[in-house]
C-alpha cells in the first residue's frame, strides 16, 4: 500500500467530515487507507460520521483522550502504507496536494518527512509551514520577538526547500524512517511531538522538506487555545523537548531558556486573566459586530444558502463569482466546495483581500456552513 492517512479527532465532527471529503478527493485512484482515531469525543462524532462517509474508512474508538502522540502511534502501528500522513481534522487539502507530496517523496529517497504550504483561516500563509530547529539560541530569539530564523523566512514559498521542523497539522512520513527512528514520543500529550520527531529524523540521517502543496488549517478548532490547560500543555511540551535534547548543556545556557519559557507561560496566563476580567466587568462588548456573509457558488448552492440565511437571520449577499468588496470588515466569504473544489477554494481565498476576509465553505451535499468561528446548519 502506498499511503496511510491518519487523523486524530476530538469533538470536531463537522470539520472532520469536511477534512475527510477533501482527503477522499485528493486520494482518488491511489492505493490508500484512511484511519480516524477518535479520542473519546462527546459530540457524537462516530455515530454521525459512520452514516455519512465511505465504509472503507477505518475507525479506532478510544474510551479515553489519549493525546495526539499516543493516538497517532496506535494508528501508525495498524497502518500499512509506505508513507504515513498525519493530518489534523481541522484542515482541508487541495485535490492535488497529497499526490504532489507523495510524488516528491518518491523522487527524494533521503526525505524522511515533508510538510506543506499551509494557509490560515483568512487565506494568508501560515508561518509554521517552515520552521527551524528551536535550539537554545533560536528559541531565545523567538521568545524575544525575532522570528526570522525560526520561521525560515529566507526560503521561497513557491519551491521545495529543506526545513528543520514539520508541522503536525500535515506531516507526511516515510515508513522506513519511522521503523528506524521510532514513532512519536508519548511524553508529549499535545504540541512539541512534531518538533521532536522532526529533530530525530534529521539526526537519523534523513531530511525534512517543505513542499508547496496547499492546504487550509483552521488552527485551534481541535483545541481550546484560550484555556488554562492549553497554556500548561503547550509550555510543558517546550520544557520536555528542551530537557530531552539540550538538558546536557551548561547551566549557564539552560537556565535563561527555562526562565524564558516559564516567563512566557506566566505572561500568557496573566493576559488571559486580564481579558477575562475586563469582559466580566463589562469593558469588552461580548457581542461583536454582526458578521457579513458573501455566498459564492452554483445556483443550487445559492438557493440553499438563501434559505439558510433567512432561517438563521444572517446578513448575507449572494454571487456566482467572488465580487470586489470595498469594505472587508467582518466578512466571511463562503465558497461552494462542490462547484469549485477544495484546491480552487484555497487559491481564491489566498487571492482575496490580502487576508482580510475569513474563509467559509458550504457543500450542497451536507448542507452545512463551516467557518473558522462557528458551524451553521
Amino acid at each position: 500500500m502506498k499511503l496511510s492517512v491518519v487523523i486524530v479527532s476530538y469533538n470536531v465532527r463537522y470539520y472532520l467530515e469536511q477534512c475527510l471529503a477533501s482527503v477522499m478527493k485528493a486520494t482518488e485512484g491511489m492505493d490508500c487507507e484512511v484511519i480516524v482515531v477518535d479520542n473519546d469525543s462527546t459530540d457524537g462524532t462516530l455515530d454521525y460520521l459512520k452514516q455519512r462517509i465511505p465504509e472503507d474508512v477505518i475507525f479506532i474508538e478510544s474510551n479515553h483522550n489519549l493525546g495526539f502522540a499516543r493516538a497517532n502511534n496506535i494508528a501508525i502501528r495498524q497502518s500499512q502504507g509506505e508513507y504515513v500522513l498525519l493530518l489534523n481534522p481541522d484542515t482541508f487539502v487541495g485535490e492535488q496536494s497529497i499526490r504532489q507530496v507523495v510524488d516528491f517523496m518518491d523522487a527524494h529517497p533521503k526525505a524522511g518527512g515533508a510538510g506543506v504550504m499551509m494557509h490560515n483561516s483568512d487565506g494568508t500563509l501560515a508561518m509554521e509551514s517552515r520552521r527551524g530547529l528551536p535550539t537554545p539560541w533560536v528559541s531565545l530569539q523567538k521568545m524575544l520577538g525575532f522570528s526570522e530564523r525560526y520561521y525560515m523566512k529566507h526560503l521561497s514559498w513557491d519551491e521545495p526547500g529543506r526545513i528543520d521542523v514539520m508541522s503536525g497539522a500535515f506531516c507526511m512520513l516515510r515508513r522506513k524512517a519511522l521503523d528506524e527512528l521510532g514513532l512519536l514520543d508519548e511524553d508529549f500529550f499535545m504540541y512539541g511531538e512534531d518538533i521532536d520527531l522532526s529533530y530525530r529524523i534529521t539526526q537519523g540521517g534523513y531530511e525534512n522538506w517543505y513542499v508547496p502543496a496547499p492546504i487550509v488549517h483552521y488552527k485551534g478548532e481541535s483545541t481550546q487555545k484560550s484555556s488554562y490547560r492549553y497554556v500548561h500543555v503547550f509550555y510543558q511540551a517546550m520544557l520536555i523537548f528542551f530537557r530531552k535534547h539540550y538538558g546536557h548543556l551548561s547551566f549557564l545556557v539552560t537556565a535563561p531558556i527555562k526562565a524564558a519559557i516559564y516567563l512566557r507561560a506566566l505572561i500568557a496566563l496573566v493576559m488571559m486573566l486580564y481579558w477575562r476580567m475586563r469582559q466580566s466587568l463589562g469593558f469588552i462588548d461580548e457581542v461583536d459586530q454582526q458578521t457579513r456573509f458573501v455566498f459564492v457558488g452554483s445556483p443550487e448552492m445559492l438557493d440553499q444558502c438563501r434559505e439558510l440565511a433567512r432561517r438563521k437571520g444572517l446578513l448575507a449577499e449572494f454571487h456566482g463569482s467572488v465580487p470586489s468588496l470595498a469594505d472587508v470588515n467582518n466578512y466571511i466569504i463562503v465558497y461552494d466546495v462542490v462547484r469549485f473544489g477544495f484546491g480552487n477554494v484555497i487559491k481564491m481565498a489566498a487571492q482575496q483581500q490580502h487576508g482580510l476576509c475569513l474563509i467559509g465553505t458550504y457543500s450542497t451535499q451536507t448542507r452545512i456552513l463551516i467557518t473558522p468561528k462557528e458551524i451553521i446548519k
